[in-house]
């Protein structure tokens, strides 16, 4: 199982997200992901980084390490404007993008009403999903559908892509990995190296391909759990 760490963009600069990247990469971090928020859930009065932006810097700042939205959520932008930006990063940053796309839930609602975004039904969001999902994978870029309901994961075996559960539970990635999906996971984990062990241990024993931790007290803490 790969590990991954989400970046620290809920910031006016963009410097931390970025010297936590290139750590992540020094310490042997898999992959770094960015949200798609307009501001942190619940917290109109601060800011958030563009994860289009913040990803092409690190496409240009590191080499190895993989890049990646988690999610890019439909509606916010065209559709082919999303396909295009998420095909631009992984042509800059040498094919290490990866696609997480979402549909946004009513937690995210508020910040489309804030800025006059209209916000579609569900089923046409999974659409819409669906369409940009295809048209990316048709790049050559590798996907992940974010959410666990069942009709997203049904988008998700259509394209025959990755399901992605923010917090979801070992049951739940059990369950989908043993009807055949691909399942990876992200969300808050230990502080401790020996609790995110035991806590990535437990994703890996359930099938999960990635785990992607929220962003941790140590990144020391979680390069020394996955073993790298």
């Amino acid at each position: 199982m790969k590990v991954g760490i989400t970046l620290p963009q809920f910031d006016h600069r963009a410097e931390p997200a970025i010297a936590a990247a290139l750590r992540a990469e020094r310490l042997g971090i898999d992959g770094v992901f960015c949200f798609e928020h307009l501001w942190p859930l619940g917290r109109p009065d601060r800011p958030a980084l563009s994860p289009g932006p913040l990803l092409g810097a690190l496409a240009a700042s590191t080499s190895t390490v993989a890049l990646g939205t988690l999610v890019a959520r439909i509606g916010l932008v065209p559709d082919a404007t999303l396909a295009a930006a998420l095909g631009s990063l992984s042509a800059i940053s040498g094919g290490r993008l990866i696609a997480g796309i979402g549909t946004g839930d009513h937690l995210s609602r508020p910040e489309n009403d804030a800025f006059g975004v209209p916000f579609d039904p569900p089923d046409e969001r999974r659409e819409h999903l669906a369409m940009v999902g295809s048209a990316v994978q048709g790049a050559g870029i590798p996907v992940w559908v974010g959410g666990g309901r069942p009709r997203t994961v049904e988008v998700a075996v259509a394209l025959g892509a990755a399901v992605n559960l923010w917090e979801g539970d070992l049951g739940q990635v059990a369950r989908l990995t043993g009807a055949g999906l691909e399942v990876t996971w992200g969300g808050p984990v230990g502080s401790t190296a020996g609790q995110i062990a035991s806590d990535l241990g437990r994703l890996a024993e359930a099938g999960a391909t990635w785990a992607v931790c929220a962003w941790p007290d140590s990144l020391e803490a979680v390069a020394e759990a996955a073993g790298m």
